[in-house]
Order: C-alpha cells, then sequence, then structure tokens
C-alpha cells in the first residue's frame, strides 16, 4: 500500500462517491486513503484466477459469491475498506451492497515480499473484526504453501498449513482440493518439496 497523502480527513461516504470513478483502487483506514498496488506478478494473477475458479466451480449452486480482486470488503467496527485478492461471502445481506461486502465467511490475500508483514500483522488483525469471517488464508506466490488461519469453536483462530502433496480444505465452505490445483501453470521460486 502506498499512501496518498491527504490534508484533511475523508469521510466514507466522500471515499466511496471517489472511489466508484477512480481509475486507481483505494483502501480507506480511518479517514485516509491509500493507493493499492496495481503490480501483481504473473505467478500472483496465476493463483487468483486458480482458487477463484476452483471455488466458484464448487460453490456456484450452494448460494456463495466468489470475488475477485475488485471487491471491497468493510469493516464497519473499525472504519477500514480493503481489497482481499478473493472475498467469498454466502450471506444474503451482502446483496444489498453494490460496491462492497460486509458479511465474508473467507478471504484469501496472496502474499509477497513486500506484503507479507502487513498481510499477517496489522491487516489480518483488522479483518478479525469481521464476526461472520470463519477463514483467512495466506498464499505463497514463490513456494508451494498455503496456510488456513480458522476461526474455531471458541473465537480463537487456528493455522492450518498446506504445502506440495497435501489437499487443501477450506472448512468454511465445505471445499477440499489439491494444492497443486492452485498452482497449476506458476513457476515457484523455490522448490519445496519434503
Amino acid at each position: 500500500m502506498v499512501l496518498i497523502q491527504n490534508e484533511y480527513y475523508i469521510s466514507e461516504q466522500e471515499y466511496l462517491n471517489k472511489e466508484k470513478i477512480s481509475t486507481i483502487k483505494h483502501e480507506y483506514i480511518d479517514g485516509q486513503v491509500y493507493q493499492v498496488s496495481s503490480t501483481r506478478s504473473d505467478a500472483h494473477v496465476t493463483i487468483n484466477l486458480n482458487l477463484a475458479s476452483l471455488l466458484l466451480g464448487q460453490l456456484r449452486s450452494k448460494g456463495y459469491r466468489v470475488y475477485m480482486a475488485d471487491m471491497k470488503v468493510q469493516i464497519e467496527a473499525i472504519n477500514r475498506y480493503f481489497y482481499p485478492d478473493i472475498l467469498l461471502t454466502g450471506d444474503l445481506r451482502d446483496k444489498e451492497y453494490k460496491y462492497f461486502k460486509r458479511y465474508p465467511c473467507l478471504i484469501v490475500e496472496i502474499i509477497s515480499d513486500m506484503t507479507e508483514a502487513y498481510d499477517r500483522g496489522k491487516k489480518f488483525a483488522d479483518y478479525r473484526q469481521l464476526k461472520t469471517l470463519k477463514e483467512y488464508v495466506l498464499i505463497s506466490q514463490d513456494i508451494m504453501s498455503v496456510e488456513c488461519f480458522r476461526r474455531n469453536e471458541y473465537g480463537r483462530w487456528e493455522l492450518f498449513p498446506y504445502t506440495r502433496g497435501n489437499k487443501v480444505d477450506f472448512a468454511s465452505v465445505d471445499v477440499c482440493f489439491d494444492i497443486g490445483n492452485i498452482y497449476e501453470d506458476v513457476d515457484l521460486i523455490i522448490d519445496n518439496t519434503p
């Protein structure tokens, strides 16, 4: 994220109105607007499309909507709007929002060296404020690694890591597939073969 220097506070409504006509995506944090990097690697784009296609293929008839990169999620409790790489919702209340969703059950971020610390730290802390969020997934674009953080029945987050040869399980939406399908046609920088 790159901070766009503002000399004044921008209201949520002003942000939403400007975002509708902007050719550049911005995230919103407490009145400040941050430009979303538009630079995505081949691996990032391929992983994003592969996973969205896999999810869409298995969930199309089950009442879930799969959004890729261009749909914002609103975290109302802490005044935030983010653009996750993949956002999944099955909550009927989300149908009333055209430009953002409020009730996701699963969010995916594809991490790079530049975004990993933020996605694991502050952004994950912000996403945890979403009461409907059941799984937060971090996917490496350099090695075959998927980390699924799943909220348990006590509200605590548990890590379920997946590597080469594993089946990835997204329990929140009851789908499972080979990790290799997520990485199809991706040239990995590091081979983490066991």
